[in-house]
């Protein structure tokens, strides 16, 4: 069995991802995922950009998140993201949103994604993307 891959990145956080208590805002989260998906494709050599391209898309059906400490303006976060499960159709990732200064897991998280075409009828994932699960 291969060692999972897993996609980290380090970025501040910005005044304009935060609340009236300069504390990130539930929602940024789901923007930190995004963009942690994103990396990890480009990580894995082909953008999500390619993938849409191709005339496949990655819509999200389920997200899961577990807020477990704040993180507020300024503070260095890194994202860690990984694919969990992948089936044909579909696809699992997870998410570790982290201060790397102290170690602290702030947010776990997992995002369910199906597959599908322009027309938004049902698509099996190219095998490129789908090798990436081995």
């Amino acid at each position: 069995m291969n060692e999972r891959f897993v996609a980290e990145q380090d970025f501040y956080v910005r005044y304009a991802e935060t609340d009236a208590q300069a504390v990130v805002h539930h929602s940024s989260y789901v923007i930190y995922m995004e963009e942690a998906r994103s990396h990890y494709a480009r990580s894995r050599g082909q953008s999500y950009v390619d993938f849409e391209a191709t005339g496949h898309f990655l819509v999200v059906t389920e997200l899961e998140v577990r807020y477990l400490a704040p993180a507020r303006y300024g503070d260095l976060l890194r994202t860690r993201c990984w694919i969990e499960e992948m089936k044909s159709r579909k696809v699992i990732f997870a998410y570790e949103i982290s201060n790397p200064q102290t170690g602290k897991v702030l947010v776990t998280a997992r995002t369910i994604h199906i597959c599908v075409d322009r027309e938004g009828s049902l698509r099996v994932i190219p095998p490129a993307w789908r090798a990436w699960a081995d």
